[in-house]
């Protein structure tokens, strides 16, 4: 048995955990998930729902960093005493080999106090601070959902600041899609526009793609695009726009795709070989626009763009909408979540 830690802002983490999971099940492994997320229909095994902090306003919590040591526990919150007391207990019930955390420096430390082995997801940005270096220093693997050739292309990589000793045992295993089993990644066999019944790509159709992970990249509705920009045919996936429950069929009849600078997103744009405006967003820690750092300087097919009035200009569509889609090829890797399994079974205890 494995417990997973799945962070519960966006969908990125879960739709990478799901990914995990089932490569670690397949290789005969048990797995439960830990999170104040909802369990998702098709997790392979059990799942905990932890409390969430009952004060999450940084303006009223007291000391919530504990002197600059850690990223957020305050001092006399009932929330955070009874999601911390969950995790000890199961894991005190459970007897886990080892744990995956993605992501959060307390729990990768509270669990690590247990003696249990922890394997942290690395995530881009500026990673230099006391509390994630620590939690990476005593992780006893760490990966990253990114193509190692991609931290090669501008110094310092998706992780500028990481100090050298912590940057050194990081494993790039490949970004990881939901969309692998269908899309041009699935393998060697499987064409283009992949996926039995997956549409054709049309060269009109723009498709926005908005994230669960806060900020948007426009308000405007496809018919208010539509207007402005009537060369292209528009959907608007998530934000203000229409939200769809696997956007694979979307993506795949998009002729481009207007995305936020997300891992979840890219890989699933990449999965799916599609040309891209790429906005990176405000994050904690800049982790978007650390992404967008590398994709600019890379060969990929994406244009960035500063802002999402920027992205949605007829000489940034025209410019993205010229790249070739196959330049993804490799950055997603189907083979990225059994090597993160693999990850897990080298430090997991006998």
């Amino acid at each position: 048995m494995i417990g997973y830690y799945v962070h519960h802002q966006g969908s990125g983490h879960l739709h990478r955990a799901l990914a995990v999971a089932r490569a670690w099940v397949a290789q005969g492994g048990e797995v439960t998930g830990l999170s104040s997320a909802e369990r998702p229909r098709d997790w392979p095994g059990p799942w905990v729902r932890l409390p969430l902090e009952d004060v999450t306003d940084p303006a009223v919590a007291l000391d919530p960093t504990a002197g600059g040591s850690l990223h957020w526990a305050p001092r006399g919150d009932a929330g955070l005493l009874a999601r911390q007391a969950a995790v000890s207990g199961w894991l005190a019930r459970a007897r886990p080999r080892a744990f995956v955390v993605d992501v959060s420096a307390e729990v990768a430390w509270l669990v690590r106090l247990h003696g249990v082995p922890t394997v942290t997801v690395v995530q881009p940005g500026h990673r230099a601070d006391d509390a994630h270096v620590a939690a990476y220093r005593s992780a006893s693997a760490l990966v990253a959902p990114w193509p190692a050739d991609a931290e090669r292309v501008v110094a310092g990589g998706f992780t500028p600041r990481l100090p050298v000793d912590v940057r050194d045992r990081v494993r790039p295993v490949g970004a990881i899609s939901r969309l692998t089993t269908t899309g041009p990644d699935a393998g060697p066999d499987a064409g283009p526009d992949a996926g039995p019944g997956r549409p054709a790509p049309e060269p009109g159709h723009a498709v926005v793609l908005q994230g669960r992970g806060g900020g948007q990249l426009t308000e405007e509705t496809a018919a208010d695009l539509g207007r402005r920009l009537p060369r292209w045919r528009w959907t608007v996936l998530g934000g203000g726009g229409t939200w769809v429950q696997d956007p694979a069929d979307v993506i795949a009849s998009a002729g481009l795709v207007v995305a936020q600078a997300g891992l979840g997103s890219l890989a699933d744009v990449a999965a799916l070989r599609r040309p891209a405006v790429v906005v990176p967003l405000p994050r904690p820690y800049d982790e978007q626009h650390a992404t967008a750092r590398v994709l600019a300087a890379g060969r990929w097919p994406v244009v960035v763009a500063a802002s999402g009035v920027e992205a949605l200009r007829e000489e940034t569509l025209d410019a993205a909408a010229a790249l070739d889609g196959e330049a993804w090829r490799g950055w997603v890797d189907p083979e990225a979540p059994a090597r993160v399994a693999e990850v897990v079974a080298e430090v997991a205890l006998p």
